[in-house]
């Protein structure tokens, strides 16, 4: 299996700024796609961003322009730099993985969920 971990997330005022990192560990042959989900209270979760290898970024609307996601293939971590947050950015964020691990002596696709963290913005 592939485990997730992340960490960064915390308070802070508004217009500040948070980087989130995610890293993953376990026995990947490859990971295709990387990004985060978050989900505030009453509300569904939704996509944040997303960065599938050899592809182009992806970004929720609404963060357009203030978030970035990069990845450090050699490390096998993602990190989302927020900036300019806003009191509507407050969530618990998670991080994903999908891609190919070694089973056995074989190989199989796996998607894999980070914990969460919580992320909130106020003054």
């Amino acid at each position: 299996q592939v485990q997730l971990v992340e960490s960064g997330g915390g308070l802070v005022q508004p217009g500040g700024s948070l980087r989130l990192s995610c890293a993953a560990s376990g026995r990947i042959l490859s990971l295709n796609d990387m990004g985060w989900y978050r989900q505030a209270p009453g509300k569904e979760r939704e996509l944040v961003a997303a960065a599938p290898s050899g592809g182009n970024t992806h970004y929720a609307d609404s963060v357009k322009g203030r978030f970035t996601i990069s990845r450090d293939n050699a490390m096998n971590t993602a990190y989302l730099q927020m900036n300019s947050l806003k009191p509507d950015d407050t969530a618990v964020y998670y991080c994903y993985a999908e891609g190919v691990y070694k089973r056995g002596w074989g190989q199989s696709p796996f998607t894999s969920w980070g914990q969460g963290t919580q992320v909130t913005v106020s003054s």
